[in-house]
């Protein structure tokens, strides 16, 4: 447990620091816009490039993996949807903000400094494949639900044309997409190229977590909505424990794909949620609320998490 104290308190450490600053200076919410652009449209699509572009292109392609993962993230996104929709009798919209709640982890801006801390290099692969293709996921989801709900007031053409183009143009899609060219094509990068995507790359992971407290400050708790007694758990408990089970259950994933894909699991809910909720004005109060509460305890949730992890079966081929 030391050794994952140590790991994770400079990982929270970062984002208590973002929260600590926005309370402490009072920077309107406006101020935050350049460094997420920074971070969305620079170092964490670097990042992405970086960890594709140096991977054998075989590691690539494993299609049952992504299945699997997708499959198993999606299995909560519907059991939380089913439960806003019949046990509270929510309104699909509503249980569409939900659902994500309970799915969408955090994978873009926590996942990839997280796992590379505790895995190292070995955990690139299953990372960049998750927030990938779990993000496409998302992006054709959101909008494909709020059509259903009677939210979404484009022209089924137009809406399709809209989600593609957002799913075929985001720019950690584009990075993935480029990386893999790379690898596919043989083609060399330029050693001036390496040095700049390394040094955008470094700055990922340290920059979305104080945007990511920064965030958080500017959303307090102002009350708990009662869906959060079961989102909570679903997303930082049963999340990552059925990952797990359905991982384990079929192909024959190295046991460093595994963990990466329970530990990005294990991540709380992603502000993107918020910005779903804003974007269709459904759910939004509540969405940060669970943001904030799943942030909180995931201190907790996710050291368990690893520790787990360093007992379970997989504990043998993991990094000490």
């Amino acid at each position: 447990m030391g050794a994952i104290a140590a790991l994770l308190i400079p990982f929270f450490g970062l984002i208590v620091i973002g929260y600590a600053a926005a309370r402490i200076t009072k920077q309107p919410a406006e101020a935050l816009g350049w460094l997420n652009t920074f971070i969305i449209y620079a170092a964490l699509p670097a990042l992405f490039f970086k960890l594709v572009s140096r991977t054998p292109l075989e590691e690539l392609t494993r299609i049952d993996f992504i299945a699997a993962d997708v499959i198993a993230t999606y299995s909560i996104f519907v059991l939380i949807f089913a439960a806003g929709k019949l046990l509270r009798g929510n309104s699909t919209a509503d249980s569409t903000i939900q659902g994500f709640a309970g799915a969408y982890g955090n994978i873009g801006y926590m996942g990839p400094g997280l796992a590379l801390l505790a895995f190292g290099e070995a955990a690139a692969v299953p990372v960049a494949l998750v927030v990938c293709f779990e993000n496409a996921m998302h992006f054709i989801v959101a909008p494909a639900m709020m059509a259903i709900s009677g939210g979404e007031k484009r022209a089924a053409p137009q809406l399709a044309l809209d989600i593609l183009r957002k799913v075929a143009l985001h720019p950690f899609i584009l990075s993935c997409a480029a990386g893999f060219a790379v690898v596919a094509g043989g083609i060399p990068v330029p050693v001036s190229m390496q040095r700049l995507v390394d040094y955008l790359a470094q700055a990922a992971a340290p920059c979305a977590l104080f945007a990511m407290g920064v965030t958080l400050a500017l959303r307090p708790l102002r009350r708990v909505p009662a869906e959060m007694f079961y989102i909570v758990p679903a997303k930082l408990i049963l999340h990552p424990l059925v990952v797990y089970l359905v991982l384990t259950s079929v192909g024959t994933f190295p046991p460093i794909w595994i963990a990466s894909s329970v530990l990005l699991a294990a991540l709380p809910t992603a502000t993107n949620v918020f910005v779903i909720g804003q974007q269709y004005a459904v759910w939004q109060e509540r969405a940060s609320a669970t943001i904030l509460m799943t942030t909180i305890c995931s201190v907790v949730t996710v050291s368990m998490t690893l520790y787990l992890l360093k007992l379970s079966p997989l504990a043998a081929q993991l990094p000490p």
